[in-house]
């Protein structure tokens, strides 16, 4: 007895594990820049989808930031903060670290792209 219901909790697990590998086999996980302010978005860019590199410039009372786009990478790449630590960040690719520019509370994060980390990755 004891034995068909191990037997059968493996089968429940292997049978869960399939249908989740089957359910997210569909989706393409294309990396997508979100710019926000104060988590209002502001533009999202599909960066598999840019054919030419551009930037773009968001101003607001507390200041500006310059933001530089290429095909699979974002950065911002100007900013008038006093410390500009979002700008010494560089080039991201995923979703491993978004840039944040504090005193003009603009964020740059990658959703997708495999680069994305959940809470037990560590």
């Amino acid at each position: 007895m004891k034995g068909k219901v191990v037997l059968f909790l493996l089968l429940a697990a292997v049978a869960a594990s399939a249908a989740l590998l089957l359910l997210r086999g569909g989706e393409e996980d294309t990396p997508v820049a979100r710019i926000t302010r104060d988590g209002v978005l502001l533009e999202e860019i599909d960066l598999n989808k840019v054919d030419q590199p551009y930037t773009l410039t968001f101003e607001d009372e507390s200041g500006s930031n310059t933001i530089s786009v290429e095909k699979g990478r974002i950065r911002v790449s100007a900013a008038d903060c006093p410390d500009r630590v979002c700008v010494n960040q560089g080039w991201i690719a995923d979703g491993t670290v978004p840039i944040v520019c504090l005193p003009h509370r603009l964020m740059v994060e990658i959703k997708g792209g495999g680069g994305d980390l959940d809470g037990g990755a560590g």
